[in-house]
């Protein structure tokens, strides 16, 4: 087995890297230690990435405002593609997270960003990664809870080109390459090729692993998106580990300004009690079946995907009657797959 190769170093910072870096700033501070100083940092990064919605603090789904520290809470996780000078841009990467406390378990819930949805506030059907570019972050919020029919209690948006040092902070991360493949970035002139089989990748080999769709096995939309989750639980393990704390500086640094959040210090000190489940992540994809209409690819979402997962996600929060059931999450992970 070979490991991947970069054949020109050059490369773009751009797109899906930026979610994974996103929920390392969540969890990262689970996997540590309480030292001063560490406190310090994260209340600082956060502190400058605060920004409230529109529709206040409490989800319109919900009776009162939840309490990360002792209720089950989701978080929306949103990569956008804006350029600077540009306040909104089509979300390139959508990642529902939800938090049981009392079984401390994490399920990541990927949704395609081409899906055909009707988008709230607007009246219309089309790509669900168009709701922040027409609405913000309120629309984009609105349209996931409408479409999965859960409360979002939190948001959490990476919006610069940057994270890929994130990856690189943390002295890159392993995951498992599915088949063998090469992916060429036209616009930097960037080569990257892989091969089957556990690698450790690079934030740029990160970035190209994530990205990539256009190969005959990719699986499109559907298959980017499970790579990504791929790089996600992948950057999770690595900040769980005591080497990676010790680069817990340059991981801050690298995070900078590159997110906004509706959580608080105090909301991310309190997911702390979920640091004995990051090697244990739950991760479910929407299904459906590519389709034109009037020219423009979407994803029509597959009906029974959409319901499992509206079933599942609501027995992880323990809303609407549904109780918690744990369930085996590689046999999850081949379902959703």
């Amino acid at each position: 087995m070979k490991d991947s190769r970069l054949k020109n170093r050059k490369s773009r910072k751009k797109r899906l890297i930026r979610i994974i870096g996103l929920l390392t700033v969540l969890l990262l501070i689970a996997t540590g230690s309480a030292a001063s100083y560490f406190v310090y940092k994260v209340a600082n990064v956060t502190a400058g990435s605060q920004q409230e919605l529109d529709r206040g603090e409490k989800s319109e789904r919900r009776l009162e405002a939840v309490n990360p520290s002792k209720d089950n809470i989701s978080v929306l996780l949103l990569g956008d593609d804006s350029r600077p000078g540009e306040s909104r841009a089509r979300t390139d990467a959508m990642i529902v997270a939800t938090f049981n406390k009392e079984a401390r378990s994490i399920i990541l819930t990927s949704i395609p960003r081409d899906s055909r949805v009707e988008l709230v506030g607007r009246g219309t059907m089309d790509k669900i990664n168009h709701a922040h570019a027409y609405g913000g972050l309120d629309m984009a919020i609105a349209t996931v809870e409408n479409l999965l029919d859960i409360p979002i209690d939190y948001y959490a948006l990476v919006k610069f080109e940057g994270l890929i040092d994130v990856v690189d902070a943390l002295g890159g991360i392993e995951v498992d390459v599915p088949f063998d493949f090469e992916f060429v970035e036209k616009s930097t002139n960037s080569d990257f090729e892989f091969r089957e089989g556990k690698q450790h990748l690079s934030g740029a080999e990160a970035l190209a692993f994530a990205r990539m769709r256009k190969h005959p096995q990719a699986n499109g939309d559907i298959g980017r998106g499970q790579r990504q989750q791929q790089v996600i639980e992948g950057i999770i393990k690595k900040g769980a580990t005591f080497s990676s704390i010790s680069n817990f500086d340059s991981v801050m640094n690298a995070v900078g300004d590159s997110f906004l959040t509706s959580l608080t210090f105090p909301n991310i000190l309190a997911l702390h009690s979920y640091a004995t489940s990051l090697n244990e992540i739950e991760t479910m994809q929407l299904k459906g079946n590519n389709m034109r209409l009037n020219g423009i690819f979407y994803l029509e979402v597959d009906e029974q995907s959409l319901f499992d997962i509206q079933v599942r996600l609501k027995q992880h929060l323990e809303i609407d009657g549904f109780q918690n059931i744990e369930t085996n999450s590689s046999n999850l992970i081949e379902e959703s797959y």
